[in-house]
């Protein structure tokens, strides 16, 4: 080899070296600036606020929110440009999973308002609170949560679901015909899809363990969801086809939690957020991630992971919006480290 040759190659490799170096080196902002772009925080003035949807023009989203001085989430709608919250649930009782109509006319959402003893179970709620700050996160499943619908503005509230148990974590089809959900009414947190207007209720998961989070596939022939029936409490994604004959693990890592998935418009992709807890609570971080997919005639298939965050914050419960052009999650990386709802453009082009 001629010097001139080695030299060349020597320049070559220091360069790849240096280059691979750089990315290591990376701080988390300029890791996430590879898919995320004009970050900013969405909502503020309520202590504690999450799980925003889009509505189908992607100019509003609904949420779920403390209210100042009281001890469970209530729903809001805000413009996404205002940082102004409306409430439309009552004001009693827990919330939770609250989602537009595919016409932008209606929202869904799950309350425990109904609950005949509502005084008690406030009480006892601002009683742990006035104890010494807030317990270890852990999701209620409130015995009492029932799904209703309501228009925009809150108005003519309409029950949907009536069985005893736990009836939450509502979405609808992308032809707004059906709505999928979470119900412990045969004995633990299954899978099921109703009609929209609460009619012909069928169940698609009965498995022993959590199944929950339901979402449709874009073109409508799939749910994705998360469920600990490997290990408790360690959840793992799984697709089940809307008819419930085929249900496929997509993710298997029983030292990581993942849960939150949420499909990207096109189909192509989901997200979700993902710790390792194989050093126990204390050592897991929730940062965002993407998986391809593989999917062909009557199957699905998990592919390429990236991770999409990087701070130090709790990145968790991400969506896009109806374009696909912006991504949505709730973050604890504002100031005062309290959850709030987060957007950013989404850098990919499919």
């Amino acid at each position: 080899m001629r010097m001139t040759d080695l030299v060349r190659v020597l320049i070559v490799t220091l360069l790849a070296l240096t280059t691979t170096t750089l990315e290591a080196d990376d701080s988390p902002a300029e890791k996430e600036a590879k898919h995320l772009a004009n970050v900013r925080q969405v909502t503020e003035g309520l202590p504690r606020a999450g799980e925003g949807y889009f509505s189908p023009d992607g100019r509003s989203i609904v949420y779920q929110a403390y209210p100042v001085g009281y001890p469970f989430y209530q729903i809001y709608k805000q413009k996404l440009d205002s940082k102004v919250p409306v409430r439309i649930s009552t004001g009693r009782g827990r919330t939770t999973c609250s989602y537009f109509s595919v016409d932008g006319k209606k929202i869904l959402f799950a309350s425990g308002h109904t609950d005949p003893h509502i005084d008690r179970t406030e009480l006892a709620a601002r009683e742990l609170a006035a104890k010494g700050g807030r317990r270890r996160y852990q999701w209620d499943f409130d015995q009492h949560m029932d799904i209703y619908v309501v228009d925009v503005n809150g108005t003519k509230m309409r029950r949907l679901t009536d069985a005893p148990g736990y009836d939450a974590e509502g979405s609808y089809s992308p032809d707004g015909k059906q709505i999928v959900f979470t119900s412990t009414r045969d004995g633990d947190p299954d899978i099921f899809i109703m009609d929209a207007d609460g009619s012909n209720v069928r169940q698609i998961t009965n498995v022993d363990g959590y199944d929950g989070g339901p979402f449709f596939s874009p073109d409508n022939k799939w749910i994705i969801y998360r469920s600990d029936r490997k290990k408790e409490h360690m959840l793992q994604l799984f697709a089940v086809s809307v008819d419930g004959k085929t249900d496929v693990q997509l993710t298997d890592n029983l030292n990581q939690v993942n849960w939150c998935p949420y499909f990207h418009p096109s189909g192509k992709y989901l997200i979700w957020s993902g710790a390792d807890y194989s050093r126990g609570p204390r050592g897991a971080h929730f940062n965002l991630f993407t998986m391809e997919l593989k999917i062909g005639d009557g199957t699905v298939k998990g592919g390429d992971v990236q991770q999409i965050t990087f701070d130090s914050a709790a990145d968790v419960l991400p969506v896009f919006s109806p374009d696909g052009k912006k991504l949505m999650w709730t973050s604890t990386r504002s100031e005062d480290e309290t959850s709030q709802l987060w957007i950013a453009d989404w850098l990919r082009e499919k």
